[in-house]
């Protein structure tokens, strides 16, 4: 069974920082590229980051400057760090793989969401 789990979520005041993780199991990690997405009340869930395998990454670019997406493949953990948050970064935050399973099969995988609420 694959799982992907974020934590790191909560309240942060504007400027501040803040760090998830999403760790996975059941699942052929080193070789996943991982997304982080957000969703904010009322608006679309969007893509914030992207890691591959390889390390090299992709930041959307309202995020870009302030955040960074890392990988670490000896706990199976992909990390968002997030500086100077403001108010429009408030969303739950996601992630996922389209990857294979150590069970042999392929899927579109998304973890439960963790809530980042940045206000003063």
């Amino acid at each position: 069974q694959v799982q992907l789990v974020e934590s790191g979520g909560g309240l942060v005041q504007p400027g501040g920082s803040q760090r998830l993780s999403c760790a996975a199991s059941g699942i052929i990690f080193r070789g996943s590229t991982v997304g982080w997405f957000r969703q904010a009340p009322g608006k679309e869930r969007e893509l914030v980051a992207t890691i591959t395998s390889g390390g090299s990454t992709n930041n959307a670019d309202s995020v870009k400057g302030r955040f960074t997406i890392y990988r670490d493949n000896a706990k199976n953990t992909v990390y968002l760090q997030m500086d100077s948050l403001q108010p429009e970064d408030t969303a739950v935050y996601y992630c996922n793989t389209k990857w294979w399973a150590i069970s042999g099969k392929y899927g579109d995988y998304w973890g439960q969401g963790t809530q980042v609420t940045c206000s003063s």
